[in-house]
């Protein structure tokens, strides 16, 4: 009798984290007109390190197997936290938001380029071709004239090329310590490594405000964020890691303006056009053509 059970596709859990990614810009905003983008950013950090830690604690998981993980994993923390978010938040607000959305097409590229360099995985025709597609899906979704590649966004701009960069240098590199060492315990020290910069920065910058006088709603919405928009994602993004190349993961990002756009549909009132539908038919040509090995095949 066969035994064996078939590996779940890393599909499953690449998906849902685009959504809850995909929904910090429209949620994010509202509380960034109460709490201060640094603030925030500490306690998205503090949130998802407490949580990681309790569940850890209770699994009775909390070391790592190998003593040299925890440099690795400390590293991986200031490349995929403190970096990535630090300039994310920072260049966004020194940038237009369409900027922003058209420099992070260089995400995937930047995880298949360094994922190459360091020998993680190897460039392939089929790779190079999905992030050509999907990133095109991107850019005629957005549309270049909507930006502004100024001297007033420039930094802010560079800001964001950092942000993509530090990002895609930790999806290329991190497969194999997560892999060692599992997902949760792997980002539970991702992030408490991460809260050590990010925390006191947070508190720092929510000490220039009066905490007593925010409402009792934006504390519920953050503490979603610190869990749905950041502990989630994360864990299934590097559940995904353990079953697919970093190019994989990291293309996946592409689906996020997608995911924007469809909720300023159900709450802004936008409509769908047919640029959506193009630019949604490059975007999933592209990610097809990324992940197609994935799917499965008749015999």
């Amino acid at each position: 009798m066969q035994t064996d059970k078939k590996p779940v596709s890393p599909l499953v859990a690449l998906i849902p984290a685009q959504f809850l990614f995909g929904s910090l810009p429209v949620i994010g905003k509202i509380v960034l007109a109460v709490i201060p983008a640094i603030g925030l950013v500490g306690i998205r950090t503090a949130i998802t390190a407490v949580i990681l830690f309790v569940i850890q604690a209770i699994r009775g998981r909390l070391w790592l197997k190998e003593k040299g993980d925890y440099w690795r994993l400390a590293v991986l923390s200031l490349f995929g936290v403190v970096l990535n978010q630090l300039f994310f938040i920072g260049g966004l607000s020194l940038t237009k938001a369409s900027n922003t959305s058209l420099l992070a097409v260089m995400i995937p590229v930047f995880a298949l380029t360094v994922g190459s360099i360091a020998g993680f995985e190897r460039m392939t025709l089929a790779k190079v071709a999905g992030i050509v597609f999907a990133a095109a899906g991107v850019i005629f979704l957005i549309d270049p004239r909507n930006a502004s590649f100024s001297s007033e966004t420039t930094i802010g701009d560079l800001m964001i090329v950092v942000n993509c960069l530090a990002y895609g240098i930790y999806v290329a590199t991190s497969k194999s310590v997560i892999i060692r060492n599992g997902t949760f315990r792997s980002m539970m020290w991702v992030f408490i490594f991460a809260s050590l910069v990010c925390t006191p920065l947070g508190l720092f910058s929510l000490s220039t405000i009066d905490v007593a006088e925010v409402p009792a709603s934006i504390w519920w919405i953050t503490i979603y964020i610190g869990i749905g928009a950041t502990a989630a994602p994360y864990l299934l993004n590097a559940w995904a890691l353990q079953r697919a190349n970093p190019s994989t993961v990291a293309i996946f990002v592409y689906l996020q303006p997608l995911i924007g756009f469809l909720m300023a549909v159900v709450f802004l009132g936008e409509r769908i056009d047919v640029n959506f539908l193009i630019a949604a038919a490059l975007i999933f040509a592209g990610v097809f053509l990324a992940t197609k090995r994935f799917v499965p095949s008749e015999t």
